[in-house]
């Protein structure tokens, strides 16, 4: 092939490619790894709040020793929260994943009780262990919440994407494997404040 013909069909070439990558052709690729790491985000904060369980427990049995009807079913919760074995698919699994949510929710509900069962007993809000683990669960729920809001939305922007022409025919034609992921939910119950009767 003569020089003076190769150029422009590089050319072509050249535009053809940059075209492509400008039209989104790498979007599903690249939206499905950020909700990969989103959610395994999430999933990286769940252990770090049910390990301040036990210390939180410990705080309050110290000074609510006839509570064991909240304590118990946070050591409870906690044992079903971090017993549960997570399979590798499970931001792609929604069987799996609804029941890791539901166990994060029984934890989260046992332990909103245990903190409106501390409102009393003053000498235990004013405990500084207390003031402290108090404080760390507030900013793990508060990460946690982060998280999962940031997973939503790259979830909402990927599926929005295999949803709408014409990144869902380039993600039929190059990506028939991508498929639209499941977000977080809760529950009805999980949703409501904790009740506390004493």
């Amino acid at each position: 092939m003569q020089s003076h013909t190769l150029r422009p069909l590089l050319a072509r070439c050249f535009f053809l490619g940059v075209g492509l990558a400008g039209c989104g052709i790498n979007s599903v690729p690249t939206q499905d790894e950020q909700v990969k790491a989103a959610g395994s985000e999430v999933l990286n904060q769940y252990p770090r709040r049910a390990d301040l369980v036990p210390n939180l427990v410990e705080t309050v049995r110290g000074y609510a020793k006839q509570e064991q009807t909240v304590l118990t079913p946070v050591t409870g919760a906690r044992a079903c929260a971090t017993q549960m074995t997570l399979p590798p698919d499970i931001l792609f699994n929604p069987n799996a994943s609804r029941q890791f949510e539901q166990n994060q929710a029984a934890l989260g509900g046992a332990l909103g009780r245990l903190l409106a069962i501390s409102e009393q007993y003053p000498d235990l809000k004013s405990s500084q262990n207390f003031l402290v683990l108090q404080s760390q669960l507030e900013g793990m729920e508060n990460r946690t919440a982060v998280a999962r809001r940031d997973y939503i939305s790259t979830v909402q922007t990927y599926n929005t994407t295999l949803r709408t022409i014409p990144s869902r025919w380039i993600a039929a034609i190059l990506y028939p494997d991508a498929k639209v992921r499941e977000t977080f939910t809760i529950s009805e119950q999980a949703q409501e404040a904790p009740q506390v009767k004493l």
